[in-house]
């Protein structure tokens, strides 16, 4: 099953959009995203379980 995350919903103003056909793939992505686009040195469990709480 697709899953799917939007940047903006984490807290972010961003329009990025990640899609991923499970959720650990979705996560890593996510996570690539985030020290990517947005500079984050450190994924915490915090900022995992608020990207986890909004995917679909």
């Amino acid at each position: 099953m697709e899953k799917t995350i939007k940047c903006r919903d984490v807290g972010f103003d961003c329009d990025g959009v990640i899609k991923a056909s499970s959720e650990e793939e979705a996560l890593k992505m996510a996570a690539e995203h985030a020290k990517s686009v947005h500079g984050l040195t450190e994924i915490t469990p915090e900022v995992v379980e608020k990207i986890k709480s909004v995917m679909t």
